[in-house]
C-alpha cells in the first residue's frame, strides 16, 4: 500500500509516544523528531508505511538506547487478554459456527494497536461489537473453502495481546497451523517472547521472520520464513501492517484486520471501525 499524506503526521506522533516509551527526556524527544521530520524528507518513491515505519522505530532505538521501548506495554495486552481467555474459548463452544465466531474474535483482537493510540476500546466491549458487526468486506466464504483444501496454513501475527485472540482461532482451524512474528521489536509488534507468553506454542509451531518492520516485507524477511511463506497454501495475515504490505500478495493471502486509521479506510474504502477479512488481490 502506498504511503499517504496522512502518514507524515502520524509517524509524528509515533515518534513522541515512542520515545516517552522508551523513556526519553524531553530534549531527546526534539533530537528525534528534528531526525525523523529529516527522514520524513527524503522519502523515496513507492515507499510503503511500514517501510518507513522501520526506519523512524530504528532510530528511536538507537538514541533512546532502547531494544523493546514497549516491552512493559506488550505484556500489559497480553496479560489483559489473556484475563478474557477463558470467556472468550466459551463463546466459541457455545457457538453454532465456531470458526466463523473465532475469525470475528481474532478480528477484535486486531483493536490492540499502540501504533494507532495507547488507548483503545475496552476489549470485552469490542468482542461484543465485532461478534454483530457486518463485514465491511466479507470474503469469508473464499477463505473457509481454500482452508478445506490446505494441508497447513502460515498464520502472520501483528500485535502482543492480539495473539491471545489468534490463539484461540488457531485453536478451531484442525490443521497444522505455523505463527510467524517479527524478528525484532517493532512498535508493540509480537516478537518470540511475546508468542510465548501468549501461549502460542501450545497451538503452533513458531517462527520469526528475521526482519524488523511493522508487516511482511519478504525482501527484508529471513530465507527460511521466505520458503515457509512460498510453500505456504494459506496464509491469515493480521492487522494492518501486514495488509500495507500484503494488500497485493496474490489469492492465498487472507488479511484480518479493522480499520483504524484515514489512511486504511481511504485505501479500502471503509468506515472507521469496520472489520475485515479481505482477499489479497493480484499483482
Amino acid at each position: 500500500m502506498k504511503f499517504y499524506t496522512d502518514c507524515y503526521a502520524c509517524f509524528v506522533r509515533q515518534t513522541i509516544n515512542a520515545a516517552r516509551h522508551a523513556g526519553c527526556g524531553e530534549e531527546l524527544q526534539h533530537t528525534l523528531i528534528n531526525k525523523v521530520l529529516g527522514l520524513l524528507q527524503s522519502l523515496e518513491p513507492g515507499i510503503t508505511p511500514p517501510e518507513v515505519a522501520r526506519k523512524v522505530h530504528g532510530l528511536i532505538r538507537q538514541f533512546s538506547n532502547n531494544p523493546d521501548p514497549y516491552k512493559q506495554a506488550k505484556t500489559q495486552c497480553t496479560q489483559a487478554a489473556l484475563a478474557l481467555y477463558d470467556d472468550m474459548k466459551a463463546l466459541i463452544q457455545k457457538s453454532p459456527d465456531p470458526l466463523g465466531t473465532a475469525l470475528r474474535l481474532s478480528i477484535a483482537g486486531n483493536i490492540i494497536d499502540l501504533g494507532i493510540s495507547d488507548e483503545h476500546e475496552d476489549l470485552w466491549h469490542t468482542v461484543d461489537r465485532v461478534l454483530v458487526q457486518d463485514y465491511a468486506v466479507d470474503h469469508e466464504a473464499i477463505l473457509r473453502q481454500a482452508l478445506e483444501k490446505a494441508d497447513h496454513v502460515l498464520y502472520l501475527g501483528d500485535n502482543a495481546g492480539e495473539t491471545v485472540f489468534d490463539r484461540l482461532l488457531i485453536e478451531v482451524l484442525d490443521k497444522p497451523v505455523i505463527y510467524a512474528v517479527r524478528g525484532m521489536p517493532i512498535l508493540n509488534d509480537a516478537v518470540m517472547e511475546d508468542a510465548l507468553e501468549a501461549g502460542l506454542d501450545k497451538v503452533a509451531t513458531l517462527i520469526d521472520n528475521g526482519a524488523d518492520a511493522p508487516g511482511t516485507i519478504l525482501s527484508l524477511c529471513k530465507p527460511e520464513f521466505v520458503e515457509i511463506y512460498n510453500a505456504a497454501p494459506v496464509i491469515i495475515a493480521k492487522g494492518q501492517g501486514n495488509y500495507e504490505t500484503l494488500n497485493d500478495a496474490g489469492p492465498k493471502v487472507f488479511c484480518l484486520l479493522q480499520v483504524k486509521c484515514p489512511v486504511i479506510e481511504r485505501d479500502m474504502g471503509a468506515s472507521m471501525g469496520g472489520i475485515i477479512l479481505r482477499q489479497s488481490s493480484p499483482q
